[in-house]
């Protein structure tokens, strides 16, 4: 069986109390964090890979990437 492998957008975001939160525009309610970048990023790869076999289980359609549009933060 042929398997097609799909790329998201992740916006990471830092805490103030350390770690990072991550979030999938693109799956929504997808969501996870890590202590450090490479944890966090780990770890929404595995929080995608179930959601989207969940969402085959039921038999729902899989999203596809949506473009985000980003501002460039506002530094005072």
């Amino acid at each position: 069986m042929k398997q097609t492998r799909m790329r998201y957008t992740v916006l990471m975001d830092k805490n103030e109390s350390g770690g990072y939160t991550v979030t999938v525009p693109s799956l929504p309610g997808c969501i996870s964090q890590g202590d450090t970048w490479d944890e966090a990023l780990k770890n929404i790869e595995e929080a995608i890979t179930g959601y989207i076999e969940t969402l085959k289980l039921l038999k729902k359609p899989v999203p596809v990437e949506v473009e985000v549009t980003l501002k460039d933060p506002v530094v005072a």
